[in-house]
């Protein structure tokens, strides 16, 4: 699997908004993307276009106006990186094969490995759907492997 920019981009531009609303009163102040595009070192253009899904996916929220911008559309500790990934349309599979239908991997049949992919990208959904937000911008990836996690109950590495 090759998570592609879209899935990387949005959820380090989603923790960059959660990470300036963290201690801050009812979420903090919104945040312009031309500022969180400046410190992640992205597109604002394309920030534009994944937080338009965001929106849509009711993730953020838009404020109009001279101090406009976005803040979380739910808090931080109530969005998953699944949430994330799953708003701006990025997929966890890891066969090749479409998944739907008869047609398989190499044509009408399935490859040899099919159930070895098809099985790591549920162990990796799933991880996905067990980390927060909150999750990412308490602790980094260091903090989220399975210790962290599995004394929360949400994964447990095997």
């Amino acid at each position: 699997m090759e998570l592609t920019t879209r899935g990387r981009y949005a959820v380090m531009a989603m923790a960059d908004l959660a990470r300036q609303a963290a201690g801050q009163p009812g979420g903090g102040e919104p945040v312009a993307l031309s500022a969180i595009a400046e410190r992640q070192k992205l597109s604002l253009a394309y920030l534009e276009q994944l937080y338009a899904r965001l929106r849509r996916a009711g993730l953020v929220v838009s404020a109009r106006g001279r101090s406009g911008g976005y803040v979380l559309g739910r808090p931080a500790a109530d969005i998953s990186i699944a949430d994330i990934l799953t708003a701006v349309e990025e997929e966890t599979r890891m066969t090749r094969c479409s998944g739907e239908g008869d047609v398989g991997c190499l044509g009408e049949s399935r490859c040899i490995t099919h159930g070895l992919w098809q099985a790591l990208g549920a162990h990796i959904a799933q991880f996905f759907s067990s980390v927060t937000l909150q999750d990412v911008i308490d602790g980094g990836p260091h903090a989220l492997g399975g210790p962290v996690l599995a004394e929360r109950g949400r994964f447990a590495a095997e």
